[in-house]
């Protein structure tokens, strides 16, 4: 058992089956891409509708691709897809800026990740073909900053990122976003693709870097909390969760052969507070 600050963690148990993959959680039929001032957004192929909490569809944007995330604020709706035929930018759809109560489109932009920054403000991550950056938008779709970074998003009290770079040897950090485009560096990553940090009140990320499980507080400072085993295979996919007060951390390794089968490693661990 380690601790950082105000939490610990201990590996309570473990569970090893041949079974599919972890992926992030998919919405169930019907769950909105998000919801906001009494206005849920629906995404499906082709379109982005907007329906208040009786039922009654608002608007509705059409478009060629399928919506995959939507993120609001103040009053404005940024809606990520995936185009449905390969482009010069593989699968990466427009990123499109919305009015959320009316469906208007504000600006048509391009990015992979987004996340909502409060007052009609945006974040747009976009990586590969040599690009690795977080670009900022206002309400009206006009750029206001840039960074050279791009992965997980943490909004909060300021910005932090949690990079992801799919380069081997990884050069991914945890990092805090500033004004100007200064990039401050936190502690360095040795996983090229970490899954989605979970963030604790007191604004700790917990990382899973790897088969590390790591914390990192607000200042940047990190302690490594639990080492699980380690991976053989740079294919390993992995997923962290909450829940309540466990973690739940997954691996998923694939087989070195054809017909691929992946064994899952289930970690669970108990978190705490420290003194508790």
């Amino acid at each position: 058992m380690t601790s950082i600050g105000a939490w610990r963690a201990e590996v309570v148990g473990h569970r090893r089956a041949e079974g599919p993959p972890p992926f992030e959680r998919a919405r169930e039929a019907g769950e909105p891409l998000a919801s906001r001032d009494g206005i849920a957004v629906h995404g499906g192929h082709g379109a982005v509708t907007g329906v208040d909490s009786g039922g009654r569809t608002l608007w509705t944007h059409a478009f060629s691709g399928r919506p995959n995330a939507a993120h609001v604020s103040g009053g404005r709706v940024l809606v990520t897809t995936d185009s449905l035929e390969y482009t010069p930018w593989g699968f990466l759809g427009p990123a499109l800026l919305l009015d959320l109560t009316t469906g208007r489109l504000v600006a048509e932009l391009r990015g992979e990740r987004g996340a909502a920054r409060g007052g009609g403000r945006f974040l747009l991550g976009l990586e590969g073909y040599g690009i690795f950056e977080t670009r900022a938008y206002d309400r009206d779709g006009a750029e206001t900053d840039r960074w050279p970074s791009y992965g997980h998003y943490v909004v909060g009290s300021g910005v932090r990122v949690v990079e992801a770079d799919r380069r081997i040897p990884t050069r991914g950090r945890v990092v805090r976003l500033l004004p100007g485009g200064v990039v401050t560096p936190g502690p360095a990553l040795t996983d090229p693709q970490p899954p989605r940090p979970v963030v604790l009140p007191d604004g700790t990320l917990l990382v899973l870097d790897g088969h590390v499980l790591r914390a990192v507080d607000r200042d940047l400072g990190t302690t490594d909390l639990a080492e699980l085993t380690p991976l053989a295979d740079s294919r390993t996919i992995r997923t962290l969760r909450r829940d309540g007060t466990r973690l739940v951390a997954t691996f998923a390794e694939p087989s070195a052969a054809p017909p691929i089968r992946y064994t899952v490693d289930t970690w669970t661990l108990r978190l705490a507070p420290t003194g508790a």
